[in-house]
């Protein structure tokens, strides 16, 4: 079967909010929808992907007045940062959409001018709860404390309005969910969704007079309209067909019917719920997909102007480059849930995936051919069963890879491409090629040497999309042809030429040097920001050698002394009790005995390896003595010995008949 994809595909970020910088909120989902639409292009698919920034609205006119400029003066100094960001991040964006565009303008009136023509729009007296921060209304029932659930502060405001008839689409909207499952993902936001078009639709007010900074009403002959803008939702989210030139542009016949849009999920009502009774209403169709992804943390605490706790991709970015930041954000939580950002296991993932793991790899790999083969693909020769595996291996990883691009499981499927990884370090170590080498055994060592390049050259391929910059450096190294890029190269073994001339090995991801870093990356305009707490440097020297420690040693480990060793202190453990963690999916919530007085509460990260009722029982090795740390809302008092990640994590076991609390050494 085929790998080739002949239907088109959208896919949409949220258009920004203009009254900030860029964040790390805005940074994932970017690199989410830009992962996506280069897999889809890997696939053959003529793709679409489309981002830009909301700039209309009381919010934007209230700091535009506060700064004492214009209001498009406003938009323009902050929509330049989000545009930056594109380039920062190496998005492969189609468009990027500004709505004080006039192309966007006149596709909102047309808008409008549909509703009105469909009975769906009159005027009335506004009178209730409004939300400047979030630009939208609230009910009696919603506001705590003089407050909006996001936690913006609201006003009582009354004022001539047109209303828009919500309840009118909410029995269509219903079946729709019902006839289309995977309209809203993940299944807790769709269940969400349901839930409240179940309790009932109300009329909402779509037209603001107290301001003037939007879209003016289209006038009707009577004069009716004037003085008033368009609510800046609707302006917001027409902007995924202005962008396409409107219900009669060619863009919007080609693409509109496979649109997905991926936002987070504080936006999910606007764009599941008023965004399909607005097309409805215009009479268009509705998008194919809404995904809302959840939100970070920084270092298990929310994020906050406040605390000056908030991530900046730039910052980030300049540390440690836009491969391993895009890198991190998709591979370290499941796509849709909330996730806790730590700089320390940004520099984990740095070390060990990529410069231990991946450019290891690559560099063993073509500085063995340079040495045994002047640099050229062999010709296949004498293979084994440990060659086999090795392709089973790559066999079964492509097919979770697909399995899980298609349910935006990006974790997942940067797991089962690391299983290559993993599994071709493992094969240089059990066919040591320098042994072949020097036993003169060129038959065997040729096969070793292609199912070594082959898997390279297929890891490239499939990283693609996920580090833009290296894999084509990757593939660039090996000097892999254009007509063995694409996926559906993958589909079969041996797609990579035999003689195909490679070039030097150079590092992919070097040690890192977080202050030369910071110097030399380019950082987009932007306005002054808040200092935040410097990170601790990273001391660890890197892995990622040319040869194997059979033949020359790899770079010095950074050490410890002794004395630091000696103040860790390890006990055995027995776990009593095993449930999932309440607020995070990849955690596990244990009670174990570590033949105290008491016992303690340790959160682990092993949810996706084990099944609390697995645990109950085993004997581990405790940290007893690490500080306790609240992960998530609950405290955990030490940490487990494990090995590996994600599915393939493994708890270091002891014999059960050792008792709880006996000292490790």
């Amino acid at each position: 079967m085929s790998d080739q994809k002949t239907d088109p595909f959208y896919i949409t970020t949220p258009i920004y909010y203009v009254n900030g910088e860029p964040h790390i909120g805005h940074a994932y989902t970017s690199v989410a929808v830009d992962t996506m639409a280069r897999w889809h292009r890997m696939l053959g698919r003529d793709t679409y992907f489309l981002t830009g920034t909301d700039e209309h609205g009381q919010k934007i006119e209230k700091s535009a007045r506060e700064a004492g400029i214009a209001p498009i003066e406003q938009a323009n100094r902050f929509s330049a940062p989000f545009r930056a960001l594109t380039d920062l991040l190496d998005l492969s964006n189609d468009d990027f959409i500004r709505t004080t565009e006039a192309r966007h303008q006149s596709v909102v009136q047309d808008v409008w001018r549909r509703m009105v023509a469909a009975g769906d729009i009159y005027s009335d007296t506004y009178a209730g709860w409004y939300s400047v921060g979030d630009e939208a209304y609230f009910t009696e029932d919603e506001v705590v404390d003089g407050k909006a659930p996001s936690g913006h502060t609201v006003e009582w405001m009354e004022e001539q309005s047109f209303f828009f008839r919500l309840s009118k689409y909410g029995p269509a909207l219903l079946q729709h969910l019902e006839d289309n499952p995977e309209f809203v993902r993940p299944k807790t936001r769709y269940n969400e969704i349901k839930r409240f078009i179940e309790s009932g639709l109300n009329d909402i007010s779509i037209s603001r007079s107290a301001f003037d900074w939007g879209i003016p009403v289209p006038q009707t002959d009577a004069g009716e309209g004037a003085g008033h803008v368009i609510y800046v939702w609707v302006d917001a989210l027409s902007n995924y067909i202005s962008a396409l030139g409107g219900p009669d542009g060619d863009k919007f016949g080609k693409f509109w019917p496979s649109a997905v849009h991926v936002i987070g999920k504080d936006i999910l009502r606007f764009h599941a719920v008023y965004w399909p009774c607005f097309l409805m209403s215009a009479g268009l169709p509705l998008p194919q997909q809404i995904y809302a992804h959840g939100w970070w943390t920084h270092d298990s605490v929310k994020m906050s102007k406040t605390l000056g706790n908030v991530v900046d991709p730039v910052e980030m970015v300049a540390k440690y480059g836009a491969d391993p930041f895009r890198y991190f954000l998709l591979r370290e939580i499941t796509f849709g849930t909330d996730g806790d950002f730590s700089e320390r296991a940004l520099q984990s993932r740095y070390h060990g995936d990529l410069a231990n793991n991946y450019g290891n790899l690559a560099n063993r790999t073509l500085g063995m051919l340079g040495r045994y083969h002047a640099g050229k693909v062999p010709t296949r020769g004498e293979g084994a069963e440990i060659d086999d595996a090795l392709r089973a291996t790559v066999t079964a990883a492509r097919a979770d890879m697909i399995s899980a691009m298609e349910r935006f499981a990006f974790q997942k499927a940067l797991a089962a491409i690391w299983t290559v990884a993993d599994a071709g370090n493992k094969y240089i170590a059990e066919t040591t090629p320098w042994v072949l080498a020097k036993q003169g055994n060129q038959a065997r060592l040729d096969e070793v040497l292609y199912t070594l390049c082959e898997t390279l050259r297929i890891l490239g391929v499939w990283t693609q999309p996920f580090l833009p910059n290296k894999a084509p450096a990757l593939l660039g190294q090996l000097n892999v042809p254009a007509d063995a890029l694409s996926f559906e190269s993958t589909a079969e073994w041996g797609g990579f030429a035999s003689g195909t001339q490679t070039n030097p090995p150079e590092a992919l991801f070097p040690r890192l040097d977080l202050k030369k870093a910071a110097d030399k990356a380019p950082k987009p305009p932007k306005q002054k920001k808040k200092k935040t707490p410097k990170e601790a440097p990273v001391t660890e020297k890197t892995a990622e050698t040319t040869e194997t420690a059979a033949e020359a040693p790899a770079e010095k480990p950074s050490y410890i002394q002794f004395e630091d060793f000696t103040k860790v202190e390890l006990r055995s453990a027995k776990i009593v009790a095993a449930e999932p963690h309440p607020n995070a999916d990849r955690l596990l919530k244990l009670t174990v005995d570590a033949g105290e007085e008491n016992h303690r509460t340790v959160c682990a990260g092993i949810a996706a390896a084990y099944k609390p009722e697995e645990l109950v029982g085993k004997t581990v090795i405790l940290v007893a003595n690490l500080k306790p740390r609240k992960l998530r809302g609950v405290m955990s008092e030490g940490m487990l010995l494990a090995g590996g990640e994600g599915e393939n994590v493994h708890l270091t076991t002891l014999p059960g008949d050792l008792p709880p609390g006996t000292q490790i050494t």
